[in-house]
């Protein structure tokens, strides 16, 4: 019995375009893994009566070493990368959190502190988190 086996041209097309996806998925993994790969941080924002909080994970680097920063209004949580560099070890931050804080946070009194696997920051309100009001007078009586 003889099997008469034509594969059409649109079918070589399509074999090669995967075969082209696939070697590009595993370049792209390669590269990622040759050039130290990073994970993505996973941040949670929520917010109770008192306060905001931020929640701060990432994969594969130790909570301990995340650190936090308010520069004026402008709170910055990052962590430091070792890359060597002309046979140099050079520390760069590797920013996960660089937001401007609302009138409404007390800046002076952010918190931040490790649970577990997590670091926790605290963003508590000040008084004007209920609105502020002020009856001007227009004219003396």
């Amino acid at each position: 019995m003889v099997v008469d086996l034509v594969v059409t041209e649109q079918e070589r097309n399509i074999e090669m375009e995967k075969n082209n996806y696939l070697d590009l998925l595993t370049s792209v993994d390669v590269m990622n893994t040759l050039n130290g790969g990073k994970t993505e941080p996973i941040i949670k924002l929520s917010q109770t009566q008192n306060y905001r909080e931020i929640r701060v994970r990432i994969p594969g680097i130790d909570s301990e070493i995340i650190e936090v920063e308010v520069n004026d209004n402008l709170v910055a949580i990052y962590y430091m990368m070792s890359v060597l560099s002309a046979d140099k070890l050079v520390k760069l931050p590797y920013s996960v959190y660089n937001r401007k804080q609302p009138y409404f946070i007390d800046v002076s009194n952010i918190k931040a502190q490790v649970e577990v696997d997590e670091l926790v920051v605290k963003l508590p309100f000040n008084q004007l988190a209920n609105g502020y009001h002020k009856k001007i007078r227009t004219r003396e009586d």
